[in-house]
């Protein structure tokens, strides 16, 4: 915005000036006029003018005013003696304007860095205090460097923007003096030009992905790589990146450990820094802390470089809980991972997979273990320390690469990281020391370890002081802010200033940023050397996955959203061959038998006999000689049949026929559905089982609530009035006599049983002969027969009575069969006499209305709602939800595994194949440069991959 005034403003000024108004005034002027090309306009070009006579009228041009008429002059001498300082007084103002403006910047995106250097300046101007000009001298200057970081940061934001301003400002923004306007001259910001500080944003130019994820970027650092070598430093980690997808991929195959690419193993005890150096690498504190043992897990740590990210975020890809940007909710997410291994357990196996993206970060595979301890303490378990050695033995096995970190102010003999390092590694090929905690230790004595020969390693050693400074703590809170800058800070304020221990004369390697580039060297040419076998191997196991898919299978490709959908269709596919073969008619079929039941009900309630309850003598006549005299009822006399006839017409017409056929209808649906799951592919999966009947159960309850109300209306007529015509009469007639029939076959096969029961058709003979003549009175018994009689027990009498009871049925049932096939019942007008007929009839109607209402009520709707519900229901699904619910089925699971096995070796085939192509572009790179088709010399390690 500034800007935009400044240029607005001064812009008009800085126009041409006519020549006519530059002349002369007078001969004792010692005055140059000022032609074009002329300098920026400002306060010094009016210097000395002639005033224009008051009187004398002058006309402008139009859309011009007074001051673009001014002449412009400069002194001789002045531009002779010092012109450069001239220039820089004209842009003095607008510099510190900008400058501001670039401070305000700086502070709003780089308030951590902000905060250490407060803490630095501060402590530096305590230390200063005897010399107080010194100290202010310092601290402005300090000021300066920061506030020249924001101006270099506003230049590249301001370049970036499409707005129109003079040419003055724009030199001054991008740098330039006045002998590159001229054509000639220095270089943009001289040498003195502040560094800005730019971690995570990488270098400009080669080596530009490098920089940042080898922290060369962070204060205390330079990039003080050739092109070349920062060429070949983006091409390695490329490579590196391509090998970690590799291995990545090979992890969920699921194979062997012989199809494994290398990764850096990390070990050392509880108190040697190991947390201190993979949080330095990583530049953010994320790993578990705590008094007692935290870490029981392996952490499988992927790091990947990502240099157009303007964000850090961790992943748990086990987990699924997407991108984590705050550091110490990683934290926090992996100490309660780790402290759920129950302590009586000591420590497990089951790695935790975390992934961090950064710019910040090299691509890197690490795997950190639960640290070396020497004695447990109170509270864990004896075997806690072997288990431990068990674990790292396991991950330190080749072709892994071994990060043994041993603190400076222990002996290296006593190093418990090294001792099990060499029983794996014993010629030290594959093991990188790392020496933490050197500012504990006095220089000469940092170099001597570093130097060790009793440990020799061929990857060497890397002194670390991967501590945080302690008053980087204590004025701000970093939270999730990047804690790169003040290690390497640190790092480098201490070896810079012993260099006679730790210089470059001394050949020994220290830093962070060392470290990081030897892990990634170390980790691509292990990676490279494992990558010809391991190919070999992927080959040879996808020759067989291949054999394996063609023969058993067909070569028919399988995934779990092909097999739901497969599945999904065969189901609809029997459902809807279901609904063509269940209609109407089998509605009337079940809602008829139904109400045949209730019709048997109702008689056997008012017409037939009852169960035999005790033995008391019977008073009056039985039912068996009441119905026997139906036949013979005069008309006079009808009037107690007239009454039983009427009231079971009138129950059978309000029992609920709209609540009873819409949910026994919506029950044999739901069985019928259940028969299809059973006859799918989808009975091997609970989850679809459950949710098929869920779905079915849910349909036919909705729509059974509003069918029975509505089919409760349509056969309310019926409770008050029913006309049977002779065509009902005598289907009614018919079919009343099948049913009877029906329950008389099962009243017979009833008591055929109960005869086997008492003992046999004798016994039972005697038994219900005994019970008959107590009925009649002709024996009398005392107390009711309650702890037997007659030389019967009381369970015999107990049967004998159910026993009597069904023959009675049996003959009941008997003499109503022939009475509803005599001429007497061929006739409606003597429903009094044929109950059993016309309550048939009443049902049949009663039928009629409601298989023709839910046929188009229930069943329609049912149809059209249940095949686009489950195709909702299981459209819908996730794709983890998917993939369990095809692994239910142990074939098709089987099947799922071969086929991700065999497109898994495919891609990695493929991926080594994209790994070629890059050895082949390098070989092609060499020739063109003069080698003859052979790499250069200073970028052969690490090619020659196949």
């Amino acid at each position: 915005m500034i800007s935009r005034l400044l240029s607005s403003r001064l812009t008009p000024a800085a126009r041409q000036i006519p020549s006519a108004a530059l002349r002369r005034s007078g001969p004792t002027s010692q005055h140059v006029v000022a032609s074009a090309p002329r300098a920026p306009f400002s306060s010094a070009t009016f210097s000395r003018t002639r005033p224009h006579h008051l009187n004398s009228p002058r006309r402008w041009p139009l859309g011009a005013n007074a001051i673009h008429n001014l002449p412009a002059v400069r002194h001789a001498s002045f531009a002779r003696v010092i012109p450069q300082l001239a220039m820089k007084l004209i842009r003095l103002p607008a510099m510190f304007g900008a400058a501001m403006i670039g401070g305000v910047v700086y502070l709003q995106y780089q308030a951590a860095q902000a905060g250490t250097w407060a803490i630095d300046t501060f402590g530096k101007a305590k230390d200063a205090a005897t010399s107080t000009a010194s100290g202010a001298f310092e601290g402005l200057g300090g000021i300066w460097a920061q506030v020249g970081q924001g101006w270099d940061k506003t230049k590249e934001e301001v370049k970036g923007v499409n707005v129109e301003m003079p040419g003055w400002m724009r030199d001054i923004y991008e740098g330039r003096t006045g002998k590159e306007e001229g054509g000639s001259g220095g270089s943009g910001g001289g040498p003195n030009e502040p560094k800005r500080s730019s971690v995570g944003a990488g270098v400009a130019g080669a080596g530009a992905a490098t920089a940042g994820a080898f922290a060369l970027d962070a204060e205390g650092q330079e990039d003080d790589r050739s092109d070349d070598v920062a060429a070949r430093d983006d091409q390695m980690m490329m490579l590196t990146r391509k090998m970690i997808e590799i291995r990545s991929l090979l992890q969920t195959i699921g194979q062997t450990e012989s199809l494994t690419l290398p990764s850096i193993v990390v070990v050392g005890s509880q108190s040697s820094g190991k947390s201190s150096v993979l949080e330095a690498i990583v530049g953010h504190e994320f790993l578990p802390k705590g008094s007692n043992m935290v870490t029981r897990r392996p952490i499988e740590l992927t790091l990947v470089n990502t240099p157009k990210a303007h964000a850090e975020y961790g992943e748990f890809p086990a987990l699924g809980l997407g991108k984590i940007t705050d550091f110490s909710q990683i934290q926090k997410t992996l100490t309660d991972l780790n402290l759920a291994v129950p302590e009586k357990e000591c420590v497990s196996d089951d790695p935790i997979q975390l992934r961090i993206s950064s710019p910040n970060v090299p691509d890197l595979s690490l795997i950190d273990l639960p640290g070396y301890i020497q004695v447990e303490a109170f509270d864990q378990p004896t075997e806690l320390k072997v288990k431990i050695q068990e674990l790292c033995e396991k991950y330190i096995q080749p072709p892994n690469v071994i990060l043994a970190i041993s603190a400076a102010d222990v002996d290296l003999a006593n190093s418990t990281a090294l001792r099990a390092s060499r029983r794996v590694d014993p010629r030290g090929e594959r093991t990188i020391g790392v020496v933490t905690k050197m500012d504990l230790v006095e220089p000469q004595r940092g170099t001597q370890i570093l130097n060790d020969r009793n440990y020799p390693l061929k990857l060497g050693y890397v002194g670390v002081v991967c501590k945080i400074p302690q008053e980087s703590k204590s004025l701000f809170k970093r939270g999730s802010a990047n804690i790169l800058n003040a290690i390497s800070k640190n790092e480098a304020s201490y070896f810079n200033s012993h260099p006679e221990a730790f210089g470059e004369g001394t050949k020994v390697t220290t830093g962070t940023s060392n470290l990081r580039k030897k892990l990634m060297h170390v980790l691509e040419s292990t990676m490279s050397a494992s990558l010809a076998s391991t190919s070999e191997k992927v080959s040879r196991e996808l020759a067989e996955a291949t054999y394996e898919f063609k023969v058993q299978y067909n070569e028919r490709p399988l995934s779990a959203e092909s097999y739901l959908a497969e599945s999904l269709d065969a189901f609809k596919h029997g459902f809807k061959s279901f609904t063509e073969s269940f209609g109407r008619r089998e509605v009337r079929e079940i809602v008829k038998n139904e109400l045949d039941q209730q019709v048997l009900n109702l008689l056997a309630q008012r017409y037939w006999n009852k169960p035999v309850e005790n033995l008391t003598p019977e008073e009056g006549q039985t039912v068996l000689k009441t119905l026997e005299e139906l036949p013979k009822v005069k008309e006079q006399d009808m009037e107690l049949w007239k009454l039983r006839c009427d009231a079971s017409t009138s129950t059978l017409t309000k029992i609920g026929i709209g609540r009873l056929a819409t949910s026994i209808t919506a029950q044999a649906l739901q069985e019928s559905v259940q028969s299809l799951i059973q006859n799918s592919t989808f009975s091997n999966h609970p989850f679809a089982v459950n949710a098929i009947r869920e779905a079915s159960e849910g349909i036919l309850r909705d729509l059974s609530w509003e069918t029975a109300d509505e089919l409760e209306i349509c056969v309310k007529p019926y409770k008050y009035r029913v006309e049977v015509d002779d065509a009902d009469w005598r289907r009614g007639r018919d079919h009343i006599a099948e049913v009877l029939k029906r329950e008389l076959r099962d009243c017979e096969a009833a008591a055929k049983a109960m005869e086997e029961q008492i003992g046999g058709r004798r016994k039972a003979k005697d038994v219900i002969g005994f019970i008959d003549r107590v009925k009649r009175g002709e024996v009398v018994l005392e107390g009711d027969g309650v702890g037997g009689a007659g030389g019967f027990s009381a369970a015999l009498l107990t049967k004998g009575r159910e026993a009597l009871f069904l023959r009675d049925r049996a003959d009941i049932l008997k003499m109503r069969l022939s009475a509803v096939k005599s001429r007497q019942c061929s006739t409606p007008a003597n429903k009094y006499h044929c109950p059993e007929v016309f309550l048939d009839a009443v049902a049949s109607q009663l039928t009629n209305t409601a298989d023709l209402f839910l046929d188009a009520e229930l069943l329609s709707k049912f149809y059209y709602q249940f095949p686009r519900r489950l195709e909702q229901e299981f459209r819908s699904l996730d794709e983890s939800t998917v993939e369990r619910f095809a692994r239910e089925d142990p074939k098709v699971r089987k099947h799922l595994d071969l086929v991700r096995r065999k497109d898994g070796l495919e891609h990695v085939l493929k991926e080594m194949e994209s790994l070629r192509l890059l050895e082949s572009r390098e070989r092609e790179r060499g020739r063109r440069d003069g080698t003859r088709g052979e790499v250069p010399e200073s970028k052969k390690k690490g090619w020659g991959l196949f």
